[in-house]
């Protein structure tokens, strides 16, 4: 297990910095002479169409739609596996991390909405800056090697983990629309589908993979983001064999490289290209970004520490052995960084009316991650050993 996470973070830190490397071209073909041919690209009309049925999309919801429900699908792998036998598998593990991540969720939106409440146009972006992006704030916490205590990146991995399983609940409920009873009944049928095949102990991926391809197009018609069919789909394929050997584990290792490597990166990509071009002083300081980039700056941490200290004052959940709260604070900033996920509940929150909020919204969502990238880094750098510990 400890060999799993390492593998697992190490990856995670080359994958954050190839998505801040996304980030930077994407804005900078968005301000360049260029900008015309991105957006062209963007643009790029891609159809399938088998019979009467027709997937007719822009390349950007393909990349939306598509290739982030295998990212969703990689998110569900690892959640079911952390709670079954990880981070997560004890009440004693998991109490601190839950709690943090739910104060994580609540205040940035409490936040936000102190600025939009009273916008009905605006206000339905409340949840973008309650995401945590696990590849970025783990990939600034291996900056500093191995004087991060093991103990505290279980930590920042865990919160970050049950924060993403909060958003996935918080697109099925709050960001879904104009559904469709019969593309809901054949999802239903695949979902039963695929848990029969759980519960019959089929463990070949392919009867899964199958089932999973038709609920994803049944989700994708039915009004409810097709995402959330890449959870499902990780959640009922069984962790553990009869042999032992896990078909989940084995999946999980198989997307893991195409997810850091191409899928987050092309997202990155084709959604942070922000035209600043246009921009005015008053659209910068304007409620959304100004919303969002307080959200993730003061409100994660903000709720971070406020439901861990409560937590542990109530007894309800320990301190890991070794942290204290010198070590908590700064990571608390470093949830702060809530590009991807952000950057997904943005476009899912002003697609139907609010598309003149779209940049403002990547513009909030970049301050807001940058600067908490930049004092979660140079803070935990001062709480933490200037050297890093003697192998024994």
């Amino acid at each position: 297990m400890e060999r799993a996470i390492k593998n697992f973070l190490s990856q995670e830190s080359a994958g954050g910095i190839l998505l801040m490397l996304a980030v930077v071209v994407a804005m900078l073909l968005a301000n360049s002479p260029f900008a015309s041919y991105y957006l062209t690209f963007l643009d790029t009309p891609m159809q399938v169409r088998v019979g009467a049925l027709d997937i007719n999309k822009p390349l950007l919801l393909w990349i939306n739609d598509g290739l982030m429900a295998i990212f969703f699908l990689l998110i569900g792998l690892e959640v079911k596996r952390e709670l079954l036998e990880g981070a997560l598998s004890t009440r004693a593990q998991a109490s601190l991390p839950t709690f943090a991540a739910i104060g994580g969720m609540i205040f940035p939106a409490l936040i936000y909405l102190m600025f939009n409440s009273g916008d009905p146009t605006t206000k339905v972006g409340w949840a973008i800056p309650a995401a945590t992006d696990i590849a970025f704030a783990l990939g600034i916490m291996a900056l500093l090697g191995s004087r991060v205590p093991v103990a505290l990146k279980i930590f920042l991995l865990a919160l970050a983990i049950i924060d993403d399983l909060g958003v996935v609940v918080i697109i099925a409920l709050f960001y879904s629309s104009d559904l469709s009873m019969m593309s809901l009944l054949i999802a239903s049928i695949a979902i039963v589908g695929l848990v029969a095949l759980n519960r019959k102990g089929v463990t070949a991926l392919g009867p899964y993979g199958m089932l999973g391809a038709v609920l994803w197009v049944a989700v994708l018609k039915s009004g409810v983001h097709a995402t959330l069919a890449g959870v499902i789909i990780a959640f009922c394929i069984p962790l553990r064999a009869k042999d032992g050997s896990s078909p989940s584990e084995k999946l999980e290792h198989s997307i893991h490289p195409w997810s850091t490597f191409l899928i987050l990166p092309l997202f990155a990509f084709a959604n942070a290209g922000v035209d600043l071009s246009g921009m005015q002083l008053t659209d910068i300081v304007s409620p959304v970004p100004v919303g969002i980039a307080l959200g993730l700056l003061v409100g994660k941490p903000l709720g971070v520490m406020l439901m861990s200290y409560m937590a542990v004052k109530l007894k309800w959940a320990e301190l890991p052995k070794g942290i204290g709260w010198q070590h908590i604070a700064p990571v608390a900033v470093m949830c702060g960084v809530g590009f991807t996920m952000s950057m997904f509940i943005a476009s899912l929150a002003f697609e139907h009316g609010g598309e003149a909020y779209s940049d403002l919204a990547r513009l909030g969502i970049l301050v807001g991650s940058l600067a908490s990238a930049l004092i979660g880094y140079v803070w935990l750098a001062k709480v933490l050993p200037n050297t890093e510990p003697k192998s024994v």
